[in-house]
Protein backbone atom coordinates (compact mmCIF):
# COMPACT_ATOMS: atom_id res chain seq x y z
CA UNK A 1 0.00 0.00 0.00
CA UNK A 2 3.19 2.26 0.86
CA UNK A 3 4.58 2.36 -2.87
CA UNK A 4 0.78 3.31 -4.03
CA UNK A 5 0.46 6.34 -1.49
CA UNK A 6 4.24 7.50 -2.48
CA UNK A 7 3.34 7.48 -6.14
CA UNK A 8 -0.19 8.83 -5.54
CA UNK A 9 0.63 11.90 -3.06
CA UNK A 10 3.67 13.33 -5.10
CA UNK A 11 1.72 13.52 -8.11
CA UNK A 12 -1.32 16.04 -7.45
CA UNK A 13 -1.08 19.00 -9.13
CA UNK A 14 -1.69 22.58 -8.81
CA UNK A 15 -4.91 22.10 -11.03
CA UNK A 16 -6.58 20.51 -8.17
CA UNK A 17 -7.25 24.26 -6.11
CA UNK A 18 -9.36 24.56 -9.88
CA UNK A 19 -13.30 24.17 -8.98
CA UNK A 20 -15.43 23.33 -11.62
CA UNK A 21 -17.12 25.75 -13.81
CA UNK A 22 -20.61 26.52 -12.65
CA UNK A 23 -23.56 24.62 -14.49
CA UNK A 24 -27.36 26.55 -14.31
CA UNK A 25 -29.73 24.77 -12.41
CA UNK A 26 -32.11 22.26 -14.08
CA UNK A 27 -35.68 23.43 -15.12
CA UNK A 28 -37.78 22.22 -12.85
CA UNK A 29 -40.62 21.08 -15.37
CA UNK A 30 -38.07 19.50 -18.63
CA UNK A 31 -40.05 18.28 -21.70
CA UNK A 32 -41.33 14.85 -21.54
CA UNK A 33 -39.92 12.38 -22.87
CA UNK A 34 -41.78 10.41 -25.69
CA UNK A 35 -41.39 7.00 -25.30
CA UNK A 36 -41.58 4.38 -28.03
CA UNK A 37 -39.81 0.90 -28.11
CA UNK A 38 -36.32 0.68 -29.13
CA UNK A 39 -35.94 -0.65 -33.03
CA UNK A 40 -32.90 -2.87 -31.31
CA UNK A 41 -34.97 -4.40 -29.01
CA UNK A 42 -38.52 -3.48 -28.12
CA UNK A 43 -38.27 -4.66 -24.45
CA UNK A 44 -36.37 -1.49 -23.92
CA UNK A 45 -38.19 2.11 -24.60
CA UNK A 46 -35.93 4.85 -26.29
CA UNK A 47 -36.75 8.70 -26.42
CA UNK A 48 -35.24 11.66 -26.69
CA UNK A 49 -34.58 14.77 -24.28
CA UNK A 50 -33.95 18.56 -25.45
CA UNK A 51 -31.28 20.07 -23.46
CA UNK A 52 -29.07 23.19 -24.03
CA UNK A 53 -26.16 23.44 -25.84
CA UNK A 54 -24.69 25.80 -23.44
CA UNK A 55 -26.16 24.89 -20.14
CA UNK A 56 -25.57 29.03 -18.75
CA UNK A 57 -26.22 30.70 -22.46
CA UNK A 58 -29.58 28.35 -22.91
CA UNK A 59 -30.83 30.93 -25.18
CA UNK A 60 -28.23 29.78 -27.62
CA UNK A 61 -29.82 26.61 -28.78
CA UNK A 62 -30.71 23.23 -28.13
CA UNK A 63 -30.17 19.83 -29.20
CA UNK A 64 -31.83 16.25 -28.34
CA UNK A 65 -29.57 14.18 -26.19
CA UNK A 66 -30.82 9.80 -26.82
CA UNK A 67 -32.22 8.28 -23.70
CA UNK A 68 -33.20 4.34 -22.90
CA UNK A 69 -35.19 2.97 -20.11
CA UNK A 70 -36.02 -0.89 -19.46
CA UNK A 71 -38.58 -0.99 -16.61
CA UNK A 72 -37.96 -3.03 -13.41
CA UNK A 73 -38.73 -6.68 -14.42
CA UNK A 74 -40.82 -6.50 -10.94
CA UNK A 75 -43.00 -3.06 -10.65
CA UNK A 76 -43.87 -4.50 -7.23
CA UNK A 77 -40.45 -4.72 -5.55
CA UNK A 78 -39.22 -1.63 -7.93
CA UNK A 79 -36.88 0.54 -6.36
CA UNK A 80 -35.99 3.40 -8.43
CA UNK A 81 -33.93 4.27 -11.45
CA UNK A 82 -30.72 3.05 -12.05
CA UNK A 83 -28.57 4.80 -14.34
CA UNK A 84 -25.61 3.34 -15.91
CA UNK A 85 -22.68 5.83 -17.11
CA UNK A 86 -21.15 4.93 -20.10
CA UNK A 87 -17.28 4.66 -20.08
CA UNK A 88 -14.67 5.75 -23.52
CA UNK A 89 -15.34 8.66 -23.68
CA UNK A 90 -17.47 7.45 -26.33
CA UNK A 91 -19.28 4.52 -25.40
CA UNK A 92 -23.24 4.67 -25.34
CA UNK A 93 -25.37 4.25 -22.04
CA UNK A 94 -28.71 3.57 -24.19
CA UNK A 95 -26.54 0.10 -25.64
CA UNK A 96 -25.48 -0.11 -22.23
CA UNK A 97 -29.52 -0.58 -21.27
CA UNK A 98 -30.56 -2.55 -24.39
CA UNK A 99 -27.47 -5.13 -23.05
CA UNK A 100 -28.28 -4.56 -19.39
CA UNK A 101 -30.04 -8.16 -18.66
CA UNK A 102 -26.30 -9.73 -19.90
CA UNK A 103 -24.46 -7.10 -18.10
CA UNK A 104 -26.03 -6.75 -14.54
CA UNK A 105 -27.16 -9.24 -11.97
CA UNK A 106 -31.04 -10.06 -12.63
CA UNK A 107 -32.09 -9.36 -8.97
CA UNK A 108 -30.81 -5.73 -10.60
CA UNK A 109 -32.71 -6.04 -13.42
CA UNK A 110 -35.82 -7.10 -10.97
CA UNK A 111 -35.75 -3.99 -8.83
CA UNK A 112 -34.55 -1.00 -10.79
CA UNK A 113 -35.35 0.54 -14.15
CA UNK A 114 -32.16 0.49 -15.62
CA UNK A 115 -31.72 3.75 -17.56
CA UNK A 116 -29.46 6.08 -19.48
CA UNK A 117 -28.30 8.42 -22.00
CA UNK A 118 -25.58 8.85 -24.69
CA UNK A 119 -23.09 11.27 -23.29
CA UNK A 120 -23.56 14.55 -25.47
CA UNK A 121 -21.26 14.63 -28.16
CA UNK A 122 -21.55 10.65 -29.06
CA UNK A 123 -23.65 8.03 -30.63
CA UNK A 124 -27.27 9.21 -30.63
CA UNK A 125 -26.49 12.83 -28.75
CA UNK A 126 -25.63 14.75 -31.77
CA UNK A 127 -22.22 13.09 -32.01
CA UNK A 128 -18.58 15.05 -32.74
CA UNK A 129 -17.91 14.02 -36.50
CA UNK A 130 -14.62 15.06 -38.46
CA UNK A 131 -13.15 14.45 -41.72
CA UNK A 132 -12.10 10.79 -42.03
CA UNK A 133 -9.54 11.77 -44.62
CA UNK A 134 -8.32 14.18 -41.80
CA UNK A 135 -8.55 11.41 -38.91
CA UNK A 136 -6.13 9.08 -41.19
CA UNK A 137 -3.69 11.31 -41.75
CA UNK A 138 -3.46 11.43 -37.42
CA UNK A 139 0.98 11.49 -36.21
CA UNK A 140 2.19 9.08 -33.80
CA UNK A 141 2.41 9.77 -30.05
CA UNK A 142 6.27 9.87 -30.36
CA UNK A 143 7.96 12.92 -31.23
CA UNK A 144 11.67 13.18 -32.47
CA UNK A 145 12.39 16.95 -32.81
CA UNK A 146 10.46 20.12 -32.23
CA UNK A 147 9.39 19.76 -35.68
CA UNK A 148 7.85 16.43 -35.06
CA UNK A 149 6.19 18.72 -32.38
CA UNK A 150 5.16 21.41 -34.01
CA UNK A 151 3.16 18.88 -36.98
CA UNK A 152 1.50 17.65 -33.97
CA UNK A 153 0.22 21.02 -32.73
CA UNK A 154 -0.42 22.08 -36.14
CA UNK A 155 -2.69 18.80 -36.81
CA UNK A 156 -4.42 19.23 -34.27
CA UNK A 157 -5.88 22.59 -34.32
CA UNK A 158 -6.40 21.81 -38.46
CA UNK A 159 -8.51 18.79 -36.96
CA UNK A 160 -10.14 21.39 -34.22
CA UNK A 161 -11.26 23.26 -36.81
CA UNK A 162 -12.63 20.57 -39.29
CA UNK A 163 -14.74 18.80 -36.64
CA UNK A 164 -16.23 22.04 -34.81
CA UNK A 165 -17.19 23.14 -38.65
CA UNK A 166 -18.78 19.93 -39.03
CA UNK A 167 -20.40 19.19 -35.94
CA UNK A 168 -21.71 22.79 -35.30
CA UNK A 169 -21.67 24.75 -31.83
CA UNK A 170 -21.83 22.00 -29.49
CA UNK A 171 -18.39 20.80 -30.55
CA UNK A 172 -17.21 23.48 -27.76
CA UNK A 173 -19.51 22.25 -25.10
CA UNK A 174 -19.26 18.19 -24.97
CA UNK A 175 -17.65 18.01 -21.27
CA UNK A 176 -18.50 15.91 -18.92
CA UNK A 177 -20.23 18.34 -16.67
CA UNK A 178 -22.32 19.48 -19.18
CA UNK A 179 -23.70 16.14 -19.20
CA UNK A 180 -24.07 15.96 -15.33
CA UNK A 181 -26.73 18.55 -16.14
CA UNK A 182 -28.38 16.79 -18.94
CA UNK A 183 -28.25 13.54 -16.44
CA UNK A 184 -30.21 15.75 -14.39
CA UNK A 185 -32.86 17.07 -16.73
CA UNK A 186 -33.24 13.14 -17.30
CA UNK A 187 -33.89 12.90 -13.60
CA UNK A 188 -36.53 15.31 -13.64
CA UNK A 189 -38.08 14.49 -16.94
CA UNK A 190 -38.14 10.69 -15.20
CA UNK A 191 -39.66 11.96 -12.68
CA UNK A 192 -37.35 10.77 -10.08
CA UNK A 193 -36.30 12.64 -6.84
CA UNK A 194 -33.25 10.52 -6.26
CA UNK A 195 -30.89 8.51 -8.60
CA UNK A 196 -29.00 5.29 -8.32
CA UNK A 197 -25.91 5.21 -10.61
CA UNK A 198 -23.74 2.42 -12.05
CA UNK A 199 -20.35 4.23 -13.67
CA UNK A 200 -17.65 2.06 -15.38
CA UNK A 201 -14.75 3.76 -16.23
CA UNK A 202 -14.87 7.14 -17.74
CA UNK A 203 -18.45 6.89 -16.96
CA UNK A 204 -16.92 7.44 -13.38
CA UNK A 205 -16.13 11.47 -13.94
CA UNK A 206 -20.18 11.48 -14.83
CA UNK A 207 -20.71 10.00 -11.49
CA UNK A 208 -18.41 12.29 -9.44
CA UNK A 209 -19.74 15.18 -11.02
CA UNK A 210 -23.03 14.67 -10.60
CA UNK A 211 -22.23 13.72 -7.09
CA UNK A 212 -20.61 16.68 -6.35
CA UNK A 213 -23.08 19.05 -8.24
CA UNK A 214 -26.44 17.18 -6.94
CA UNK A 215 -25.59 15.76 -3.62
CA UNK A 216 -29.41 15.55 -2.48
CA UNK A 217 -30.22 13.62 -5.83
CA UNK A 218 -27.42 10.69 -4.79
CA UNK A 219 -29.00 7.79 -3.48
CA UNK A 220 -26.22 5.35 -4.32
CA UNK A 221 -23.08 5.92 -6.77
CA UNK A 222 -20.92 2.84 -7.65
CA UNK A 223 -17.40 4.04 -9.14
CA UNK A 224 -16.42 1.17 -10.90
CA UNK A 225 -12.58 1.56 -11.77
CA UNK A 226 -12.53 4.96 -11.64
CA UNK A 227 -10.81 8.20 -13.15
CA UNK A 228 -9.19 10.69 -10.97
CA UNK A 229 -9.84 14.58 -12.08
CA UNK A 230 -7.03 15.76 -9.96
CA UNK A 231 -4.17 15.16 -11.80
CA UNK A 232 -1.98 17.31 -14.12
CA UNK A 233 0.21 16.48 -16.68
CA UNK A 234 2.80 14.70 -14.89
CA UNK A 235 1.00 12.79 -12.32
CA UNK A 236 -1.41 11.90 -15.59
CA UNK A 237 1.42 10.35 -17.32
CA UNK A 238 3.10 9.20 -14.51
CA UNK A 239 0.48 7.34 -12.66
CA UNK A 240 -0.82 5.55 -16.14
CA UNK A 241 2.53 4.46 -16.84
CA UNK A 242 2.86 2.76 -13.47
CA UNK A 243 0.25 1.11 -14.21
CA UNK A 244 1.18 -0.06 -17.66
CA UNK A 245 4.19 -1.39 -16.03
CA UNK A 246 2.20 -3.10 -13.25
CA UNK A 247 0.08 -4.75 -15.62
CA UNK A 248 3.00 -6.32 -17.81
CA UNK A 249 4.84 -7.46 -14.53
CA UNK A 250 1.08 -9.44 -13.98
CA UNK A 251 1.61 -10.42 -16.89
CA UNK A 252 5.13 -11.96 -16.81
CA UNK A 253 4.10 -13.82 -13.35
CA UNK A 254 1.49 -15.09 -15.18
CA UNK A 255 3.53 -16.83 -17.76
CA UNK A 256 6.20 -18.00 -14.87
CA UNK A 257 3.11 -19.99 -13.28
CA UNK A 258 1.33 -21.11 -16.06
CA UNK A 259 1.81 -23.58 -18.85
CA UNK A 260 -0.83 -22.03 -20.94
CA UNK A 261 1.57 -19.01 -22.02
CA UNK A 262 3.66 -20.00 -24.99
CA UNK A 263 6.65 -18.10 -23.38
CA UNK A 264 6.45 -20.56 -20.33
CA UNK A 265 10.05 -21.44 -19.25
CA UNK A 266 11.29 -18.58 -20.81
CA UNK A 267 12.62 -14.71 -20.63
CA UNK A 268 9.16 -13.08 -21.16
CA UNK A 269 11.32 -9.82 -20.90
CA UNK A 270 13.92 -10.39 -23.13
CA UNK A 271 11.98 -11.41 -25.64
CA UNK A 272 9.75 -8.02 -25.58
CA UNK A 273 12.76 -6.00 -25.53
CA UNK A 274 13.63 -7.70 -28.51
CA UNK A 275 10.82 -7.14 -30.24
CA UNK A 276 10.63 -3.49 -29.01
CA UNK A 277 14.12 -3.28 -30.75
CA UNK A 278 13.42 -4.78 -34.14
CA UNK A 279 10.58 -2.60 -34.24
CA UNK A 280 12.70 0.50 -33.91
CA UNK A 281 14.51 -0.39 -36.57
CA UNK A 282 11.72 -1.16 -38.80
CA UNK A 283 11.98 -5.15 -38.73
CA UNK A 284 8.74 -5.92 -37.61
CA UNK A 285 6.24 -6.50 -40.55
CA UNK A 286 3.22 -7.95 -40.65
CA UNK A 287 3.66 -10.98 -43.17
CA UNK A 288 0.72 -10.73 -45.20
CA UNK A 289 0.76 -7.34 -45.52
CA UNK A 290 4.59 -6.51 -46.84
CA UNK A 291 3.86 -2.69 -46.08
CA UNK A 292 2.53 -2.37 -42.73
CA UNK A 293 5.21 -2.03 -39.94
CA UNK A 294 4.67 -2.94 -36.96
CA UNK A 295 5.87 -0.14 -34.16
CA UNK A 296 7.05 0.43 -30.80
CA UNK A 297 4.04 2.40 -30.36
CA UNK A 298 1.88 -0.09 -31.80
CA UNK A 299 3.33 -3.39 -29.27
CA UNK A 300 2.57 -1.14 -26.29
CA UNK A 301 -0.87 0.14 -27.05
CA UNK A 302 -1.75 -3.51 -28.30
CA UNK A 303 -0.19 -4.54 -24.85
CA UNK A 304 -2.15 -2.36 -22.57
CA UNK A 305 -5.39 -3.79 -24.48
CA UNK A 306 -4.60 -7.18 -23.83
CA UNK A 307 -4.04 -6.04 -20.22
CA UNK A 308 -7.57 -5.24 -20.36
CA UNK A 309 -8.63 -8.49 -19.14
CA UNK A 310 -6.43 -11.46 -17.88
CA UNK A 311 -8.43 -14.10 -20.03
CA UNK A 312 -6.50 -12.17 -22.69
CA UNK A 313 -3.46 -13.08 -21.41
CA UNK A 314 -3.21 -15.97 -23.74
CA UNK A 315 -3.96 -14.30 -27.02
CA UNK A 316 -0.90 -11.26 -26.23
CA UNK A 317 1.17 -14.48 -25.60
CA UNK A 318 0.17 -15.59 -29.28
CA UNK A 319 1.00 -12.38 -30.47
CA UNK A 320 4.45 -12.03 -29.22
CA UNK A 321 5.21 -15.77 -30.03
CA UNK A 322 3.74 -14.91 -34.23
CA UNK A 323 5.59 -11.80 -34.11
CA UNK A 324 8.79 -13.56 -33.04
CA UNK A 325 8.68 -16.55 -35.86
CA UNK A 326 7.62 -14.11 -38.47
CA UNK A 327 3.46 -15.22 -38.59
CA UNK A 328 0.91 -13.41 -39.24
CA UNK A 329 -0.84 -11.89 -36.25
CA UNK A 330 -4.78 -13.06 -35.62
CA UNK A 331 -6.81 -10.18 -37.25
CA UNK A 332 -7.28 -7.64 -34.21
CA UNK A 333 -4.94 -8.73 -31.89
CA UNK A 334 -2.36 -5.17 -32.76
CA UNK A 335 -5.29 -2.94 -33.13
CA UNK A 336 -6.82 -3.64 -29.16
CA UNK A 337 -4.82 0.10 -28.42
CA UNK A 338 -7.13 1.82 -26.42
CA UNK A 339 -8.42 4.98 -28.16
CA UNK A 340 -6.73 8.18 -28.72
CA UNK A 341 -6.38 10.59 -32.02
CA UNK A 342 -3.11 8.88 -32.23
CA UNK A 343 -5.41 5.90 -33.12
CA UNK A 344 -8.14 6.99 -35.21
CA UNK A 345 -7.28 5.62 -38.17
CA UNK A 346 -8.15 2.36 -36.67
CA UNK A 347 -11.66 3.56 -36.15
CA UNK A 348 -12.16 5.63 -38.71
CA UNK A 349 -14.90 4.46 -41.35
CA UNK A 350 -13.19 4.88 -44.92
CA UNK A 351 -16.17 4.41 -46.85
CA UNK A 352 -17.40 7.82 -44.91
CA UNK A 353 -17.01 11.38 -45.83
CA UNK A 354 -17.11 11.88 -41.71
CA UNK A 355 -16.34 9.78 -39.00
CA UNK A 356 -17.34 10.12 -35.56
CA UNK A 357 -14.03 11.67 -32.78
CA UNK A 358 -15.63 11.70 -29.24
CA UNK A 359 -12.28 12.51 -28.21
CA UNK A 360 -13.42 15.96 -27.83
CA UNK A 361 -14.52 15.24 -24.82
CA UNK A 362 -11.05 14.12 -22.67
CA UNK A 363 -9.85 17.06 -24.31
CA UNK A 364 -12.16 19.60 -22.55
CA UNK A 365 -13.07 17.42 -19.18
CA UNK A 366 -8.41 17.33 -18.57
CA UNK A 367 -6.14 20.29 -19.49
CA UNK A 368 -2.41 18.27 -19.80
CA UNK A 369 -0.68 21.22 -21.48
CA UNK A 370 3.26 20.94 -22.56
CA UNK A 371 5.52 23.11 -23.52
CA UNK A 372 7.77 22.37 -26.71
CA UNK A 373 9.90 19.37 -27.00
CA UNK A 374 11.76 19.72 -24.30
CA UNK A 375 9.48 19.36 -21.97
CA UNK A 376 7.82 16.05 -23.99
CA UNK A 377 11.49 14.79 -24.13
CA UNK A 378 11.79 15.07 -20.13
CA UNK A 379 8.33 13.55 -19.54
CA UNK A 380 9.43 10.10 -21.86
CA UNK A 381 12.58 10.05 -20.07
CA UNK A 382 10.71 9.74 -16.54
CA UNK A 383 8.35 7.20 -18.11
CA UNK A 384 11.02 5.28 -19.24
CA UNK A 385 12.78 5.12 -15.77
CA UNK A 386 8.96 4.71 -14.42
CA UNK A 387 8.42 1.61 -16.63
CA UNK A 388 11.95 -0.29 -17.99
CA UNK A 389 10.01 -2.87 -20.00
CA UNK A 390 6.92 -0.52 -21.42
CA UNK A 391 8.72 2.88 -21.86
CA UNK A 392 5.23 4.21 -21.31
CA UNK A 393 1.51 3.55 -21.46
CA UNK A 394 -0.45 4.21 -24.79
CA UNK A 395 -3.19 5.94 -22.58
CA UNK A 396 -0.53 8.12 -21.12
CA UNK A 397 0.88 9.67 -24.04
CA UNK A 398 -2.15 9.46 -26.18
CA UNK A 399 -4.27 11.36 -24.59
CA UNK A 400 -1.51 14.02 -23.83
CA UNK A 401 -0.77 14.30 -27.52
CA UNK A 402 -4.18 14.32 -28.93
CA UNK A 403 -5.02 17.60 -26.82
CA UNK A 404 -1.77 19.47 -27.63
CA UNK A 405 -2.58 23.12 -28.23
CA UNK A 406 -6.19 22.85 -26.63
CA UNK A 407 -7.21 26.37 -26.19
CA UNK A 408 -8.23 27.18 -22.67
CA UNK A 409 -9.64 27.74 -20.40
CA UNK A 410 -11.81 24.67 -20.83
CA UNK A 411 -15.31 24.25 -19.41
CA UNK A 412 -14.39 21.23 -17.12
CA UNK A 413 -10.51 21.61 -15.59
CA UNK A 414 -9.36 19.24 -12.99
CA UNK A 415 -10.04 20.18 -9.33
CA UNK A 416 -10.06 18.05 -5.96
CA UNK A 417 -13.49 16.95 -5.41
CA UNK A 418 -15.85 18.40 -2.94
CA UNK A 419 -18.87 15.46 -2.16
CA UNK A 420 -21.35 15.46 0.59
CA UNK A 421 -23.59 12.98 -0.10
CA UNK A 422 -25.81 11.44 2.94
CA UNK A 423 -25.28 7.98 1.31
CA UNK A 424 -21.28 7.04 0.95
CA UNK A 425 -20.38 6.51 -2.91
CA UNK A 426 -18.83 3.45 -3.50
CA UNK A 427 -15.49 3.11 -5.37
CA UNK A 428 -14.37 -0.22 -6.53
CA UNK A 429 -11.02 -1.15 -8.55
CA UNK A 430 -8.42 -3.74 -9.45
CA UNK A 431 -5.27 -3.71 -8.09
CA UNK A 432 -4.00 -4.44 -11.05
CA UNK A 433 -6.01 -2.32 -13.60
CA UNK A 434 -3.97 -1.25 -16.49
CA UNK A 435 -6.21 1.94 -17.75
CA UNK A 436 -8.04 3.57 -14.29
CA UNK A 437 -4.91 2.45 -12.32
CA UNK A 438 -5.41 1.51 -8.34
CA UNK A 439 -3.98 4.99 -7.19
CA UNK A 440 -6.48 6.65 -8.84
CA UNK A 441 -8.78 4.74 -6.70
CA UNK A 442 -6.95 6.02 -3.71
CA UNK A 443 -6.76 8.87 -4.09
CA UNK A 444 -10.61 9.11 -5.47
CA UNK A 445 -11.77 7.91 -1.68
CA UNK A 446 -8.86 10.17 -0.15
CA UNK A 447 -11.03 13.23 -1.92
CA UNK A 448 -14.52 11.80 -0.65
CA UNK A 449 -13.62 11.38 2.75
CA UNK A 450 -16.66 10.63 4.76
CA UNK A 451 -18.72 10.33 1.71
CA UNK A 452 -16.61 7.76 -0.23
CA UNK A 453 -15.98 4.13 0.74
CA UNK A 454 -13.53 1.86 -1.37
CA UNK A 455 -13.44 -1.72 -2.30
CA UNK A 456 -10.45 -3.60 -3.61
CA UNK A 457 -10.66 -6.45 -5.82
CA UNK A 458 -7.08 -7.97 -5.80
CA UNK A 459 -7.56 -9.29 -8.80
CA UNK A 460 -6.39 -7.93 -12.77
CA UNK A 461 -8.56 -6.34 -15.70
CA UNK A 462 -10.14 -3.07 -16.19
CA UNK A 463 -14.31 -3.29 -15.09
CA UNK A 464 -14.58 -5.26 -11.68
CA UNK A 465 -18.50 -5.85 -11.46
CA UNK A 466 -19.25 -9.21 -12.38
CA UNK A 467 -15.40 -10.42 -12.07
CA UNK A 468 -15.76 -11.90 -9.00
CA UNK A 469 -18.78 -13.12 -7.19
CA UNK A 470 -17.21 -11.38 -4.02
CA UNK A 471 -17.26 -8.10 -6.03
CA UNK A 472 -20.56 -8.73 -7.72
CA UNK A 473 -22.18 -9.42 -4.46
CA UNK A 474 -20.87 -6.19 -2.67
CA UNK A 475 -21.97 -4.04 -5.57
CA UNK A 476 -25.44 -5.30 -5.42
CA UNK A 477 -26.06 -5.28 -1.75
CA UNK A 478 -25.04 -1.56 -1.83
CA UNK A 479 -27.01 -1.18 -4.71
CA UNK A 480 -30.23 -2.37 -3.47
CA UNK A 481 -29.94 -1.96 -0.09
CA UNK A 482 -27.26 0.51 0.49
CA UNK A 483 -25.19 -1.62 2.54
CA UNK A 484 -21.58 -0.60 2.16
CA UNK A 485 -18.41 -3.12 2.54
CA UNK A 486 -16.47 -2.68 5.70
CA UNK A 487 -13.83 0.13 5.40
CA UNK A 488 -10.64 -2.07 3.71
CA UNK A 489 -12.66 -4.43 2.00
CA UNK A 490 -11.05 -6.64 -0.16
CA UNK A 491 -11.98 -9.11 -2.64
CA UNK A 492 -10.04 -12.00 -3.40
CA UNK A 493 -8.12 -12.31 -7.20
CA UNK A 494 -10.05 -15.13 -9.43
CA UNK A 495 -7.64 -16.66 -11.41
CA UNK A 496 -8.10 -15.81 -15.35
CA UNK A 497 -9.17 -19.45 -16.31
CA UNK A 498 -11.87 -19.19 -13.92
CA UNK A 499 -13.26 -15.55 -14.69
CA UNK A 500 -16.79 -15.66 -16.11
CA UNK A 501 -17.23 -11.85 -16.42
CA UNK A 502 -20.68 -11.08 -18.13
CA UNK A 503 -19.29 -7.84 -19.58
CA UNK A 504 -18.83 -8.86 -23.57
CA UNK A 505 -21.25 -7.14 -24.63
CA UNK A 506 -20.11 -4.15 -23.24
CA UNK A 507 -17.04 -4.87 -24.86
CA UNK A 508 -16.90 -5.78 -28.95
CA UNK A 509 -14.42 -8.22 -30.47
CA UNK A 510 -11.10 -6.15 -31.77
CA UNK A 511 -11.53 -5.29 -35.16
CA UNK A 512 -15.53 -5.01 -35.03
CA UNK A 513 -17.11 -1.87 -35.55
CA UNK A 514 -17.12 0.01 -32.31
CA UNK A 515 -14.59 -1.70 -30.99
CA UNK A 516 -12.03 1.19 -30.99
CA UNK A 517 -14.60 4.11 -31.19
CA UNK A 518 -15.84 3.20 -27.55
CA UNK A 519 -12.85 3.19 -26.03
CA UNK A 520 -10.34 5.19 -23.87
CA UNK A 521 -10.17 4.35 -20.66
CA UNK A 522 -12.96 1.61 -20.81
Amino acid sequence: MRRFSALLFGLIAPLSLLTPMAAAATPATPDPISWAPCQEDPAVECGTLAVPIEWNRPANGTFTVGVARRKAADPAARIGALVLGAGGPGGSGVNLVLQSTRMLSPEVVRRFDIVSLDPRGTNRSHPVVCSTDLLLQAPGPIFKSQADFDRALEYNERLRADCRARTGPLFDHVDSLSTAADLDAFRAALGEEQLTFWGGSYGTLLGQLYAERYPQRVRAFVLDSTMDHSLGTQGFMDTETWGAQDAFNEFVAWCDRDSRCLQHGKDVRALWRDLLARADRGELHVPEEPGTQVTAPMLIGAAVGHFYDPRDWQSFSQLLADLDSGRAPSPGALSMAPLSMAALPMAADTTQEVSPNPFQIFCLDFRLPIRDYKEYARHLRRLAKIAPDMRYSSLALGPVVSCLGQPGPIPNPQHRLKVRTGTPVLVVNSLHDPATVYPWALSTTGQLGRSGRLLTYEGWGHIVYTRSTCATEAIDAYLISRTLPAPGARCPAVPPAEVQTLHEPVRPLPGTPGWMSARLFG
